[in-house]
């Protein structure tokens, strides 16, 4: 084993995998659908984020009463070390995070948000350069607009199901969720996989046919 907590194995994700390597090892694994949409950009590409799901589901309404965000405040005091805010549910017509949001959950020691729909605020966000990941920045407030429904759920975003606890990976091509109980197993593979591509780089940069280098080592 590699790893030995949460934290050794998010810091070990980040250093050494890449989304792309560990979406082959789970296609490997029969998990096919497993990328969120690849309008769910990082706000700046060097962001990446890798931590435990905190699944947040929002609805749309119209109404600006005593408690116009919901369970959000609620959601976002309950996150704890490694985990990441991850929310859908909403239209594109308001933003589902900002930057006291993001002081909040980087407080409370969480890695980062995903976001199906926008975030504001991005100035402050950038500064802090806290890991968000969504559609877009928008700055139309939720209030009234949006609220929390739910939270510490499974939440599904087209035909991926993530449930909380699962691990939310993501970097500058895309976010992929890793189920837990497949989670050891994907990560081990996809370990021996890149020190598998770096035998592949060395081979084909001294000029090996690219069928011979797959031949050898599986990847390419």
């Amino acid at each position: 084993m590699e790893w030995t907590n949460d934290a050794e194995l998010f810091r070990l994700m980040k250093e050494q995998l890449f989304t792309a390597i560990v979406g082959d090892v789970l296609d490997l694994h029969g998990y096919h659908h497993q990328f969120l949409p690849p309008e769910c950009r990082p706000l700046r590409p060097h962001m990446a984020v890798c931590g435990r799901a905190m699944t947040v589901l929002e609805n749309d309404v119209n109404e600006f009463g005593d408690l116009p965000f919901g369970l959000m405040l609620k959601a976002l005091d309950s996150l704890k070390p490694n985990e990441v805010y991850i929310a859908a549910g909403a239209s594109p017509r308001y933003a589902l995070w900002g930057e006291l949001m993001s002081i909040t959950a980087r407080a409370r020691g969480a890695a980062g948000a995903v976001l199906v729909g926008h975030t504001r605020d991005t100035n402050g966000i950038l500064a802090m350069d806290f890991p968000v990941f969504c559609h877009g920045c928008y700055a139309q407030d939720q209030r009234g607009r949006g609220k929390v429904v739910d939270f510490r759920m499974t939440l599904n975003i087209d035909s991926v199901t993530i449930r909380a606890g699962d691990i939310v990976f993501g970097d500058i091509d895309g976010v992929v969720i890793l189920p837990r109980e497949v989670e050891a197993d994907v990560i081990h593979y996809a370990l021996e996989q890149v020190r598998k591509e770096k035998t592949a780089k060395k081979l084909l940069g001294e000029g090996a046919s690219a069928e011979s280098v797959f031949t050898e080592t599986g990847v390419l």
